[in-house]
């Protein structure tokens, strides 16, 4: 999503509490076993790992689920590996959607993801038809009381980073795909708590919508996409005019 911007508000607004849908476990599942797919199963020696694995122990997921996302990822387990694969789309007004899931059977989750669309009044588009309206970009997420906004852009900017976003509750530094893991570790070597590290899609253009109905619709296809056991990231062009923010809550 667009960095902080309304759809981040409609968020809050949103409050959907994860950890009681059992998602937050299944997300810090999958982000485990892609990076140790990646990088290996050794946390000591994998950064995007190591991040993961402390994602999952904040959150209080139990030491064997995590060592199970391990071996899933480095197919220590059998069976069909795990894969990552985008699907692209549209939804109602024509906002853009891009998913990105992790998942043992490519069949079974382009069927799913297709259904989802149609019920929802979108539709699956051909690969790059959707994500040329994005810009590919690391982003890297740090507590808001660990440094000062100013002071961490002039951190980040130094070891790399494009950009520095802040809210009350985090900063979100940005940076070339290719600098992520960089940035990343230069930030950690400073003493910097990351909380998140991965690549994520922004949006160039924001496609707003000022109708409620629609907006409650484009809303139920996100959390559709994003409540779907194999999905990592959902990111969408989405934003809501001010005027209807309230009648959303």
């Amino acid at each position: 999503m667009a960095g902080h911007n309304k759809w981040s508000k409609v968020k809050h607004i949103k409050a959907r509490v994860d950890a009681i849908k059992g998602r937050v476990f299944s997300k810090c599942a999958h982000e485990i076993a892609l990076a140790a797919r990646a990088g290996g199963g050794d946390p000591a020696a994998n950064a995007r790992l190591r991040t993961a694995i402390d994602n999952a122990k904040a959150v209080s997921m139990p030491k064997d689920n995590i060592e199970r996302a391990i071996k899933k990822g480095t197919g220590e387990l059998g069976g069909e590996a795990i894969q990552e694969v985008a699907y692209e789309g549209y939804g109602p007004a024509g906002i853009a959607f891009i998913v990105e899931m992790a998942t043992d059977n490519l069949n079974r989750s382009a069927a799913d993801v297709r259904s989802i669309f149609t019920k929802n009044g979108g539709s699956v588009a051909t690969q790059g038809s959707v994500s040329y309206q994005f810009d590919r970009k690391g982003e890297i997420r740090i507590p808001a009381d660990a440094m000062d906004e100013e002071k961490l852009m002039e951190a980040a900017i130094e070891v790399g980073a494009d950009d520095v976003q802040s809210d009350e509750d985090e900063h979100t530094v940005h940076t070339a795909p290719n600098e992520l893991g960089t940035v990343a570790n230069a930030l950690r070597a400073a003493g910097l708590p990351v909380t998140s590290e991965k690549m994520v899609s922004i949006a160039q253009n924001p496609g707003v919508v000022t109708d409620p109905a629609m907006a409650r619709q484009i809303l139920k296809l996100h959390d559709q996409l994003d409540d779907y056991p194999d999905t990592v990231n959902v990111f969408t062009n989405f934003e809501v005019a001010d005027e209807i923010l309230d009648q959303l809550d």
